[in-house]
C-alpha cells in the first residue's frame, strides 16, 4: 500500500529548534534544482559565503556551509584541526559542550574537560588554570548552550586561549544572527552553527568560518584528516576558487539559506539582535507574573533559548502534550540531569515575536490551570503587554 502525500501540521515551532520558516525560505526550496557545478548554483555560493561572513563578522575567506546539520559543523571544526596525540581543554556545561569533547576523543586528542553544573557558565579563571596547566593545542567552548539556555561570554576567555599560543573553537549554533557573534574582533579561529535556529532556516546545512591561524594548523598536518567528507583541505577547492567537484551539495537548501540570509542582513544584525531581546523580555516578564522562575542567572540567560523550571506540581509530559494539541505550539524538555525539570522555550528568528509570547503565555496558563495550577487570571499576558508598550 503506498502511504499518503505528505500533509505536515502547520507547528509554532517554540522549543530548542528547528525554528520558524519565512514563506519566502521554503518557496527557495521549492525552486528548480541545477547542477552543482552549474555557473548558476557557483554564484549562489559565492553569495552564501559573503552573506554568512557578514553574519558572523569576519573576512575570513573560509567561510561557507557544510552540507550536514550543526553537529557536522562541529566535527568538521574539531577533525580539522585535531591530530592524535593533541591536546585539547573542552568546556562542558551542558550536552553539547559534551558532545565537542565525544568527538574529539573519538579523533584521538587527549582531552581535558572543565566542568560546570548545566544551566552555570565558566569563568576566566577556570579557563586560565585549564590552560596553565594542560597547554592545549585546542581549546572549545559553547557561546550558547541549547541544552542549557545558558550564554557563555567569549572575551576574557579569547585572549587568555590566544595568548597562551591555543587555537579557540567556539559553538554558535543557537546564537548566531540572534546575538553578535564577533569572529574577528575576539580572534576566535574556528567556529560553527546550525541553518535552523535563528538563522531561521530548515535544518541541513551547517555555517563555519575558519581563520588564519587554524588554516595554517591544517596545512601543517602530519597525518590525513580522518573525514574524507568534512575535510576541510578537500572542501577549500570546492567552495575556493578552483570550484572542483568534491561533494553534490544540497542545491536547494543553499536556495534556502541565502534566501534566510538576505532575510538575516535585510533586517539588519542590530535589530535582528534587539528584537530577540525585546520578546525574551517580554516573556520572561509574563513567565515570572505566573511564578515560573528562569533555571538560569539572568546575566548569562539566553534571551533566543529560555529554560525555566518546571512549576511545582505539573506535569511535564503533559503541560508539553497539551500545548502541541490544542495550540499547535511546540517547546521542548529539558537534557540530560534537566530533564523533567526545565522547559526550554525558543524564541528564534521567525518565532521571536510578539504574537508568540501572548499566544504562548495565553496557553501556558490555561494548560496549568488544567492541572489545578492557578496563576493569577491574566497577569502573564498583562505584564509581557506592558513591556511591549513601554
Amino acid at each position: 500500500m503506498i502511504p499518503n502525500q505528505i500533509s505536515p501540521p502547520q507547528r509554532i515551532l517554540m522549543g530548542p529548534g528547528p525554528s520558524d520558516i519565512h514563506p519566502s525560505v521554503l518557496a527557495a526550496l521549492a525552486a528548480p534544482t541545477v547542477g552543482h557545478l552549474d555557473p548558476y548554483f557557483l554564484k549562489v555560493m559565492d553569495e552564501v559565503q559573503s552573506m554568512l561572513r557578514a553574519v558572523f563578522q569576519t573576512t575570513n575567506q573560509m567561510t561557507m556551509a557544510i552540507s550536514g546539520t550543526g553537529s557536522a559543523g562541529m566535527e568538521a571544526c574539531v577533525v580539522n584541526l585535531i591530530e592524535p596525540g593533541d591536546r585539547m581543554i573542552v568546556g562542558v556545561n551542558g550536552v553539547f559542550g559534551g558532545r565537542m569533547a565525544d568527538v574529539a576523543e573519538r579523533v584521538g586528542a587527549e582531552v581535558t574537560k572543565i566542568e560546570r553544573p548545566f544551566g552555570e557558565v565558566f569563568t576566566p579563571e577556570e579557563v586560565a588554570a585549564a590552560v596553565a596547566k594542560v597547554r592545549p593545542k585546542v581549546v572549545g567552548i559553547v557561546h550558547a548552550e541549547t541544552s542549557t539556555g545558558a550564554l557563555q561570554p567569549l572575551e576574557e576567555i579569547a585572549k587568555i586561549v590566544h595568548d597562551a599560543g591555543a587555537l579557540l573553537i567556539v559553538d554558535c549554533v543557537t546564537s548566531l544572527a540572534g546575538l553578535p557573534v564577533e569572529i574577528d574582533r575576539l580572534g576566535i579561529d574556528a567556529a560553527y552553527s546550525g541553518s535552523q535556529k535563528c538563522l531561521g532556516c530548515p535544518p541541513g546545512l551547517a555555517p563555519v568560518t575558519f581563520g588564519p591561524k587554524a588554516l595554517e594548523v591544517m596545512d601543517q598536518r602530519k597525518k590525513k584528516v580522518s573525514s574524507w567528507y568534512l575535510d576541510i583541505g578537500l572542501l577549500r577547492n570546492y567552495w575556493g576558487n578552483n570550484r572542483a567537484y568534491h561533494h553534490t551539495a544540497p542545491i536547494n537548501m543553499n536556495y534556502a539559506l541565502h534566501q534566510a540570509l538576505r532575510l538575516v542582513l535585510q533586517e539588519g544584525l542590530e535589530a535582528r539582535y534587539v528584537r530577540h531581546r525585546l520578546h525574551h523580555t517580554a516573556l520572561k516578564t509574563g513567565l515570572e507574573a505566573m511564578g515560573i522562575r528562569y533555571s538560569v542567572a539572568a546575566e548569562t540567560s539566553l534571551p533566543m533559548l529560555n529554560s525555566v523550571l518546571i512549576p511545582e506540581g505539573a506535569d511535564d509530559a503533559a503541560v508539553r502534550s497539551q500545548l502541541l494539541n490544542e495550540f499547535g505550539i511546540e517547546i521542548g524538555g529539558g537534557l540530560g540531569p534537566m530533564k523533567g525539570k526545565t522547559w526550554r522555550i525558543g524564541l528564534m528568528g521567525e518565532a521571536a515575536k510578539m504574537s508568540n509570547v501572548l499566544l504562548f503565555l495565553a496557553a501556558l496558563e490555561q494548560c496549568l490551570n488544567r492541572q489545578g495550577i492557578m496563576p493569577t487570571p491574566g497577569a502573564a499576558i498583562a505584564a509581557a503587554n506592558a513591556v511591549y508598550c513601554s
